[in-house]
This record gives structure tokens, C-alpha cells and sequence, in this order.
């Protein structure tokens, strides 16, 4: 596709002739339609230089050629003193086709319309802005495009219109002028017919030719998406729901392939994959999870309900959901890419996993009906923290007192401060019905916490003694957060979840085998645990998904080359592209260390006694590295990222929340790190320098680089004085910190040999093993110098330890396509991205016009 560079800092003169419009290299990859669609009217500067198309990866692989594509006459700019006629234009035969820049302020509507009521040759174009009109439209139209013609494009849908605006009027698409020829401009809802020129139509553009700048008819070129020129028509026509089917026909195709369809199988959970993840995909593929534009907090809020009641339909049984945390995990790692899914992906997080599965975890006592809550009929909530009680929800203040004469609990809120903070406890939604964590008191006894069923409204309103107030708007993933408190609340016996941590006789005497109250605290949010799995898994589900967004428009999307008439993908930068095939790299390790945690904690054994605990490590490890790759996605796609219908402006917003969810990432890293300063055995190679393309020595050096941060922590803690506590882990906690991060590298480095020692096919080992390497070679940048003064690496190693890096990336950069084809996103969901698709910019001015308020 061509391209045009914008400078924001020096608008255009209105009658100013431009400099050439670059030769088109790829035609074959545009489409005629109107003006482009962009945000180049925004002043951002990485995204005012345009092209569309794709190449492939031997065609990027060649040194540039000269451009040897045939000029075509310049088009000037209208002016309020004079007109630019076609023959003037037509007379600059060595120069391309120019176009002028926009005014970035403009509206992108044309203060005069034109008007085309008469035969082909009769009407003239309107003006730019009052200014000098163009030359009329010639008497005649060569033959190509008489007749029959003018039905070749009926395919194509209102994304394939031309835009608004007579010629030479102002868009708004890149700060450019619309490709406007010298005929009437229709609407976004009208099109041209190739047989009827000058006449506005319901039928989209002809494909078989279009209006050239001249105002005559030229059926071996068009105006492209970015209204550039290219060379040849494409019979596809323009970019429409027809065209994004094509797309995702090729996808599919690419899927079928043997390397991705064995990524897919590694990445997947093998022959598992339609157990556990075929269900949550092929839900999302529904137009149910398609985006929605315009929706206010309460909208999206009452949509996240619409969907969970969607999700609930599709199960044969919702207890088996929440009791299978590899499914439910893959619940939240589908959910989460959709347009709103952070909602939904709370929502069900707290429904099936913290309110039904503790139900079920909490199976003693008499038999409970749950079928108000597998239908739906009452949404299940969760409340354990407090105002005053977050991280330390353990010393929570709400009470429930033993009543000895009704045998039953009075649930309290003693302060402001003991308020349950932010669960979704409003009637939006329907009916809710909440467990609660509570101190148990029995003769002013304090047992320590543990769940209490407890209705909380019903259709309308709440339940007599029960206070709820809407907390604000939270960005990210909307839902009915509220403060909650309780006003002597009385509850029934049966309200007590009951199992082997505590239970309560007839006699009203309490019995617990766990003499310590934390440890029956622990147990009763035991489910705490697979929720930290469920945060886990949407952040690798979303960071997979804004890194396939990105790779795809990196492909798309043009700039200027380094020769004149030149012009090259993103992706052929190693600038753009090094920083999203190390992401890549980030994104396999994230997701291979999520299969095998989870895979321990639903198949523990004595060789994992610390599962527990590696699971809480690996959830702020990802969900951390979430945040930062989705940025770093949404940043490598400019400004069109910014809005929702591209999908990528959402998911660093929610990955906020998977950080602070089921446990903040710092206070788990630092309850880790107090544990395993001397709780945990470190294994350390002794110093050996091996080739650094070995993976399995490059992971030793990791190994090391974790013992000498524990090392480290040691010393601080012995060499502090001992009636100081805080200042000595203060002192420690540095290093100790560093230690959990090396460790959570180590583990992901771990489950990615792993994988790659039980792959089979050939190229599969070769792709899996660069990944492998980039990743550790990004780990062990920051500990080189240790490693250097240990005696793990050499000087001469240090020096290519960046060389080595570049050429992974260089061997890696074919592939990116087929890396994230293993991602394995639907169809159906990528096809309502429009930075997704070749002509990205088509789709999203459809976008525009189809969505107005």
C-alpha cells in the first residue's frame, strides 16, 4: 500500500501542491473504497505514515527493488482563488498522484455537496470548502465500465461505500484529503454504480473500476482504504463482512497447518483441549460477546449479568464447573479477551468459584438446595474483605454471635471500618445471595472466621437489616461494586458452612482438629487459592490476545521505505518487532507455567509440596507481566488502539485488577519471600561456561542467579541485630524479593523445556527452542554481572550475550504469524477487530458509520 507521511506541525495550505504519493508495491492487497479512516487527525506522529496490505515472509526477506510502477498524473489541491483543472493535473506525467493533508480540526463533512442529476457528463464536482471546484465529469465513460459493470461489487457490504464529501473535501481519516473523484460524493450508506456515474446508489462500489483523479472512468486502478493509489483493481472488492470471511478462511487455514495445530496442542492441554477449552471458546464466538459500542457503566454492568446467564445455559452442570479448576480457569482465560469480559470474568470468578465451591467445599450439616443458585434465580457473591480489612482480611471485625435460645447467628457490622468492601451485592442482576466471612462467637468465645449463607436482596430491593451503598464507576471491568454492612442480622443454624475445620454439635459445643485461627481462616477461603488460578489464566488470555492484535496489524499496516516509492510493513522494523516477538516469548512462558501449576494443584504430589505457595508466585508473576505486554501491545498500535472496538485499550485496564485480586502481587511476593529465605533449597550449578545457545544451561544460570539472591537475603537477616524484626527484613526483603522473581522466571523456564523435550515435530522444537532462549536470554540481562564475577560467564560471553539475542529475534521474525495463529483466538472474534484485517482502516470507518449515536 502507498504511503503518506503527515507532519502534524505543518498543516497544509489550502492550494499548496504536494509532494508525489509513493508507487503502490503490493496491489493486490487494497481495495477501492473511499477515504481512509485513521488517527492521524490526533497529531500522532507514529501513525500518520499509512499503507495497507500484507506481504509474505520470503517477499520481506528480499532486498527493496526499485520501484518500477508506472506514474499516473498528480492531483493538486483545490484553492479559494483558483481551480486546478484535469488537464493540469494529467500534464505532471512524472510524478504520482499527490495528496494533500487534511486540516486535523476538520469535521470531515464538505460544506458543499454536489449534486448529480443529470447524464454522465453533465455534472460537475463540488467544491472544497467554497474554494475552486473541479474539472466536470468527461462526456463519456470508456466501455469497461458500461453495462453489465456496474454489478460486479454487490457482495461488498456499507463498509465498502465511499465516504462523505464532494471532491476535494476535508477528511478526517489521517488528516488527508478523501480520495473524492471528480463525481457527486455519496454518504456512508451510498455508493457508486459503475454503470450510472454521478448517480448515488445503494450498491457498493464496483470493484471492476472506479473514477480517477481526472474525473474519467479507469478500470485498472483505485483508490485504496488509506485513498492511495493502487495499480491494479482487486475483484475481492472492498473490505467487508464478506471480505473479513476470506480472512477468516485463511486463518482457519493457517490453523489446520501441522506446526501450529501441534503449538495449539502444547498450548491447549493436548487431548484435554475440548474438555477444557473448546466450550468457553466457542462461546465467545457467539454475537452475543461482540463489542458494543457506546454503553454506559450501568450498561456494561447489566450486560456482564445478560452474559453470566448466557455462560450458565451453556453448562450441563454448574457444580462440576466449580469443582474442575483446570475448566474454570479456561472459563476466565476465554472470557476475558471479549469486548467487556473483565466484568464477566468477576462475576463468574465470584458466582461459581468463591460462592458455589465453597458450598460445596463446606458439604457437612444438612443438605443443602442449590438449584436457586445453579439456575440463576439468586447471582452468588462473596464477602470477605473489609474497609479497614483488605490484605490482612484475617483480622476482620464483622461478627456472628451464637444465639443459644434460637440456636441461630446474629450477623453484625460493629464500625464503619468493618464494612465488606467492594463484592457485588446491588439488585442489579437479580437476586443475590451472599457467603460471608465472619468471626464466630460462641460465650463471647471467638473462634476465628468462617463463612456464613446469607441472603442479601431480592428482585427489588435488600433485605431488612442489611445496608448497601453503590460504590463509584471502577474502569477496566465495571460491576455492582458496593459497601455492605449488616445491622444485628439474624440468620438461621444452617447458615453456617460447616467441614472438617470446624463444626458445631447440638449441644452448641464447637469442635476444629486446627488449634490455630489463621489456619481455620485459610480454610474457610480456601477457594482463594483456584481464584488466584482464575486471575492467572484471564491474564494470559488477554495478553495472548492483544499480542495477536498487534502482530497481525504490525503485518498491515505500512510506513515509508527506506528508498523513494518504497514502502514496508511495520513488522519489517526490528524496532517494532523485536519488542512483540520478545513479548511472544514472555507470552509461551506465561502460559506453559500456568499449565503446570494448575496442572499440580488438580494432580498434587509429595514432589510438590509447595504447590500452594507456587501458585500464589506465579499469579503476581503473570499477571504482572500481563500488565506490561498488553501495554506494549496497545503502545506498538498507535492511536487506533486506543479505542475499545480494537480490543487492546481494555486489557491493561483489567489486568490492574487481576493484580490486586485474590491476593495484591506484593504481598504475596512478600509473604513468599519470607518463607522461602530459609524454607526453600535453591539448586545452583557449579561454574562451568557451556555454549549460551544451550537452553538447559542458560536455565542453570537463572538457577544460580535465584541461589545468590537468597544468599544475599540470608546474610542481611544474620547480620542484623535480633530484637529489631522489622528492620531486619526490611533489610532483607530486597533481595529476598529478587529471589521470588527469580524463582517464578525459573519455574516458567522450567515448564518450557519441559514442553519442548515432548515435541515431536521437527520445526515445532526449532520455534519452541528460539522462544525458550529469547526468554531466558531476556531473564539473565539483569544478572549478568553477577554471573560475570561467579565465574558463570565469561567477558567474552557478556559481549555476545546481545548478539546472541538479536539473532533469536532475527531467526524468530518469519514466524510471528504462525506463533500467534497457536494463540488459537476464534474467528468470529477476530473478525470484529479492525486492526485485524488487511484493510483495517476500511473496517474501522465501517465501524464509524454503522455505530453513529
Amino acid at each position: 500500500m502507498t504511503v503518506l507521511t503527515v507532519t502534524p506541525d505543518s498543516p497544509t495550505t489550502p492550494g499548496r501542491p504536494h509532494p508525489p504519493r509513493p508507487a503502490e508495491t503490493d496491489p493486490a492487497a487494497s481495495r477501492p473504497a473511499g477515504a481512509a479512516g485513521a488517527a492521524g487527525a490526533a497529531g500522532n506522529t507514529e501513525d500518520t505514515s499509512i499503507t495497507g496490505g500484507s506481504t509474505t515472509a520470503a517477499e520481506r526477506s528480499r532486498p527493496p527493488a526499485e520501484d518500477t510502477t508506472p506514474t499516473r498524473p498528480a492531483r493538486t489541491t483545490a484553492s479559494a482563488a483558483s481551480a486546478a483543472s484535469a488537464a493540469s493535473a494529467a500534464s505532471a506525467a512524472s510524478a504520482e498522484p499527490a495528496r494533500s493533508t487534511g486540516n486535523p480540526d476538520d469535521t470531515g463533512t464538505a460544506p458543499t455537496t454536489e449534486t448529480a442529476t443529470g447524464p454522465v457528463g453533465s455534472g460537475t464536482t463540488g467544491s472544497a470548502d467554497g474554494a475552486a471546484t473541479a474539472t466536470t465529469i468527461p462526456a463519456a465513460a470508456p466501455a469497461a465500465v458500461t453495462g453489465d459493470a456496474g454489478t460486479a461489487g454487490d457482495a461488498a457490504t456499507a463498509a465498502t461505500t465511499r465516504t462523505a464529501g464532494s471532491a476535494g473535501s476535508r477528511g478526517t481519516i489521517d488528516g488527508v484529503r478523501t480520495a473524492a473523484a471528480a463525481a457527486a460524493g455519496g454518504t456512508a450508506t451510498t455508493a457508486w454504480t459503475a454503470g450510472t456515474a454521478g448517480t448515488p446508489a445503494a450498491t457498493p462500489w464496483n470493484p471492476a473500476g472506479t473514477w480517477n483523479t481526472t474525473g474519467t472512468w479507469n478500470a485498472a486502478g483505485t483508490w485504496n482504504a488509506a485513498g492511495t493509489w493502487n495499480t491494479t483493481t482487486d475483484t475481492a472488492g472492498p473490505a467487508g463482512p464478506a471480505d473479513a470471511a476470506d480472512a477468516g478462511d485463511a486463518a482457519d487455514a493457517e490453523e489446520s497447518s501441522p506446526v501450529v495445530a501441534d503449538l495449539i496442542r502444547l498450548l491447549f492441554n493436548g487431548d484435554d483441549h475440548d474438555r477444557i477449552h473448546a466450550p468457553w471458546r466457542d462461546m465467545i464466538s457467539g454475537e452475543s460477546f461482540r463489542h458494543r459500542e457506546g454503553l454506559s457503566p450501568e450498561q456494561q454492568t447489566a450486560l456482564a449479568y445478560e452474559r453470566l446467564h448466557t455462560l450458565n445455559r451453556t453448562l450441563t452442570s454448574p457444580e462440576d464447573l466449580a469443582r474442575d479448576p483446570e475448566r474454570l480457569a479456561a472459563l476466565h482465560e476465554w472470557a476475558a479477551i471479549t469486548h467487556g469480559g473483565g466484568s464477566l470474568c468477576t462475576l463468574a470468578s465470584i458466582h461459581y468459584n468463591l460462592f458455589l465451591g465453597s458450598l460445596l467445599d463446606h458439604n457437612d450439616g444438612p443438605e443443602r438446595d442449590l438449584t436457586p443458585y445453579t439456575t440463576l434465580q439468586h447471582t452468588g457473591t462473596f464477602l470477605c474483605t473489609e474497609l479497614a480489612h483488605g490484605n490482612d482480611a484475617g483480622n476482620l471485625q464483622t461478627t456472628a454471635t451464637l444465639n443459644p435460645q434460637t440456636g441461630g447467628f446474629t450477623l453484625h457490622t460493629p464500625h464503619p471500618g468493618a464494612q465488606k468492601f467492594m463484592p457485588n451485592t446491588s439488585t442489579t442482576g437479580g437476586p443475590k445471595t451472599a457467603v460471608v466471612a465472619a468471626r464466630l462467637l460462641i460465650n463471647n468465645t471467638d473462634h476465628g472466621v468462617y463463612l456464613f449463607l446469607t441472603p442479601l436482596t431480592d428482585t427489588h430491593s435488600t433485605l431488612p437489616h442489611i445496608r448497601v451503598h453503590r460504590l463509584p464507576h471502577r474502569p477496566g471491568a465495571p460491576v455492582d461494586h458496593c459497601l455492605t454492612s449488616f445491622d444485628h442480622l439474624p440468620l438461621p443454624r444452617t447458615a453456617l458452612l460447616q467441614a472438617h475445620h470446624g463444626r458445631l454439635t447440638d449441644d452448641n459445643t464447637f469442635h476444629s482438629p486446627l488449634g490455630n485461627r489463621r489456619k481455620r481462616f485459610l480454610t474457610s477461603i480456601n477457594r482463594v487459592t483456584t481464584g488466584k488460578l482464575c486471575m492467572s489464566a484471564a491474564a494470559v488470555g488477554a495478553t495472548r490476545a492483544a499480542l495477536t492484535i498487534a502482530v497481525r496489524y504490525s503485518h498491515h499496516r505500512h510506513i515509508t521505505g527506506p528508498r523513494p516509492g518504497q514502502h514496508t510493513p511495520l513488522h519489517a522494523h526490528r524496532t517494532h518487532h523485536a519488542r512483540l516477538i520478545t513479548a511472544l516469548a514472555t507470552a509461551y512462558a506465561m502460559t506453559l507455567l500456568h499449565r503446570t501449576v494448575t496442572h499440580q494443584h488438580t494432580h498434587p504430589t509429595p514432589d510438590h509440596p509447595h504447590t500452594e505457595r507456587l501458585i500464589a508466585i506465579t499469579k503476581a508473576w503473570i499477571t504482572w507481566q500481563a500488565r506490561t505486554l498488553t501495554t506494549e501491545a496497545r503502545e506498538r498500535c498507535g492511536a487506533h488502539a486506543l479505542f475499545s472496538v480494537n480490543a487492546l485499550a481494555d486489557f491493561p485496564h483489567y489486568t490492574e485488577g487481576t493484580i490486586t485480586a485474590e491476593g495484591d502481587n506484593l504481598v504475596i511476593w512478600t509473604k513468599a519471600a519470607a518463607e522461602m529465605i530459609f524454607n526453600h533449597t535453591t539448586t545452583p550449578t557449579p561454574p562451568h561456561p557451556h555454549d549460551l545457545t544451550d537452553n538447559t544451561h542458560l536455565r542453570n544460570l537463572l538457577a544460580h542467579a535465584e541461589h545468590l539472591w537468597q544468599t544475599r537475603a540470608r546474610h542481611a537477616l544474620r547480620t542484623t541485630p535480633t530484637n529489631d524484626p522489622l528492620t531486619r527484613f526490611n533489610t532483607a526483603s530486597t533481595p529476598a524479593l529478587r529471589m521470588v522473581e527469580t524463582h517464578a522466571q525459573l519455574q516458567a523456564a522450567n515448564a518450557f523445556l519441559t514442553t519442548i523435550n515432548h515435541t515431536t515435530n521437527p520445526t515445532t522444537h526449532h520455534l519452541l527452542t528460539h522462544l525458550c532462549r529469547l526468554f531466558l536470554l531476556t531473564q539473565l540481562t539483569p544478572h549478568t554481572t553477577d554471573l560475570l564475577t561467579t565465574g558463570h560467564l565469561t567477558p567474552h560471553q557478556t559481549q555476545t550475550l546481545h548478539t546472541l539475542h538479536d539473532h533469536t529475534i532475527h531467526t524468530l521474525t518469519p514466524h510471528t504469524t504462525t506463533l500467534t495463529n497457536a494463540f488459537h483466538l476464534p474467528t468470529p472474534y477476530l473478525t470484529h477487530i479492525p486492526l485485524t484485517h488487511p484493510h483495517h482502516l476500511t473496517h474501522f470507518n465501517h465501524h464509524i458509520t454503522t455505530h453513529q449515536p
